[in-house]
């Protein structure tokens, strides 16, 4: 597909890395001359340098044969400018970043009036999955499927872990609880395993299960600890605002720490429930006098990756349970010795560069349908994750009667799938179902797929 993304930023640069390493052809546009230099030596990308809510720079850019706009740069107002040009101009899908609240509470007027295919807000997805680790604190990582019927937890493999020189086989009869390994980062190697596989200290592993299966799980790990009851964030962002109404819809007593007055006195006003401080956040006895001890996690979402990396370190001295930080520099987080930083990392980035690559595989599927090969626009992709730092995706897709293999149980011969590709689970009529050799997929399922194999876009791709 032709894509042109406007916007060169930390999310840009993630999407066109993407994207581009998927075979599409892609046209960046920015005002940066340095910035348009750098990615087209980087990656297989044209360039155009200027201001992408003009008429004549999109013309140069070919945005009349594109089949998708992606306008990601610094301003709401000038990514949905773009996107409605692009779309008079001949653009056939239109993608706009936009992370104002108020813009985002009309999502439905965007799309409907000004013709934009999809709405990005990657502080509003961002904070989602920092509720979703405050609710789980034992996991590093939570993605949810299925509309919530099915977790993706990952866990890491400590000295004298529960888990630790377990065979994978073990794990149900050993716990009494179903759940299914289905990626392990070792070192600098990402496996999808089999029966046999033995946990070792210094695994991180992903294991999906329904959530009150995981939950059960947790429970007999003794890894549930105490409910998180208080809260305090650093920073007073959009990700903070988002995340400040969802905790406190949770009933969880929520303290944001803002440098800037005039927004500390804002988020007092949007948020009366919640506990304003206006102060810098890098002030340890600031902190301190504002009783960081007393609380139970402890989330940096300031714009510096240095900060939060820095205050994630301190609340580690200080005893926290539960503590997460934003990081958008890759490999940042990676220098820092193992148990120093935070438990989980959040980065806006690259939630947002998944929400977009969701959507490209779906359109992908689309022209295959059309193109009748095979494809059904109903076995598109209905979620998408990059698992162990982008080495490996978790997909789930609803099953139609387009696929190859419907009611063959796995075991059979005529059954033959795509090496470094695991079915996770499935979910038939609310049921969760944790596949074996006589399992089979039924019209009506949708199933998860983990895989290493780039560019699944319909459930047939899993099949050698």
């Amino acid at each position: 597909m032709k894509i042109i993304v406007i916007g060169d930023g930390n999310v840009g640069d993630t999407l066109i890395r993407y994207i581009s390493g998927e075979g599409h052809s892609v046209t960046v546009i920015d005002t940066s001359v340095v910035r348009i230099n750098r990615v087209v030596n980087q990656y297989d990308v044209q360039g155009v340098v200027g201001n992408g809510a003009s008429h004549d720079i999109q013309q140069e850019a070919g945005v009349k044969d594109a089949d998708l706009l992606i306008a990601v740069a610094g301003s709401d107002e000038l990514n949905m400018v773009c996107c409605m040009l692009a779309k008079k101009l001949g653009a056939r899908r239109a993608i706009a970043r936009v992370r104002n609240p108020e813009y985002f509470r009309e999502m439905g007027f965007l799309r409907d009036y000004l013709e934009i295919d999809l709405v990005v807000n990657p502080e509003f997805e961002a904070a989602r999955e920092i509720t979703r680790l405050i609710r789980f604190p034992a996991a590093l990582k939570l993605d949810a499927f299925a509309k919530g019927r099915v977790d993706m937890a990952e866990i890491y493999i400590s000295a004298g872990h529960p888990l630790a020189d377990k065979k994978l086989a073990s794990l149900t009869s050993s716990f009494g609880v179903s759940v299914l390994v289905c990626a392990v980062r070792r070192g600098g190697e990402v496996v999808i395993p089999g029966g046999d596989f033995v946990i070792r200290e210094g695994d991180s592993i992903s294991i999906t299960a329904s959530h009150k299966d995981l939950s059960a799980f947790f429970g007999r790990l003794g890894l549930l600890g105490k409910p998180i009851r208080s809260v305090m964030i650093m920073g007073g962002g959009r990700s903070s605002f988002y995340l400040a109404t969802n905790l406190l819809s949770l009933g969880i007593r929520t303290h944001i720490v803002e440098r800037d007055e005039a927004r500390a006195r804002e988020l007092a006003e949007r948020l009366p429930q919640a506990s304003i401080i206006c102060g810098d956040c890098t002030d340890g006895e600031l902190l301190e006098e504002e009783g960081i001890d007393e609380m139970d996690a402890c989330v940096m979402l300031t714009s510096n990756d240095e900060i939060n990396v820095l205050i994630s370190m301190f609340a580690r001295t200080h005893g926290i349970e539960k503590i997460i930080s934003r990081v958008d520099s890759e490999g940042f987080v990676k220098m820092l010795p193992a148990g120093l930083g935070a438990d989980s990392i959040i980065s806006p980035r690259d939630i947002s560069a998944e929400t977009v690559l969701r959507y490209l595989r779906g359109l992908d599927n689309s022209k295959k349908t059309a193109r009748g090969e095979g494809a059904s626009e109903h076995s598109a992709i209905q979620t998408l994750y990059k698992l162990c730092d982008g080495a490996a995706e978790a997909l789930e897709f609803n099953v139609d009667k387009s696929f190859r293999a419907l009611g063959i149980p796995f075991m059979s011969p005529e059954f033959k799938m795509k090496k470094n590709t695991l079915i996770a689970s499935i979910v038939r009529r609310n049921t969760v179902i944790y596949p074996h050799g006589s399992s089979t997929l039924e019209e009506g399922d949708s199933v998860i797929i983990v895989t290493t194999n780039p560019q699944l876009s319909d459930l047939n791709d899993i099949l050698a």
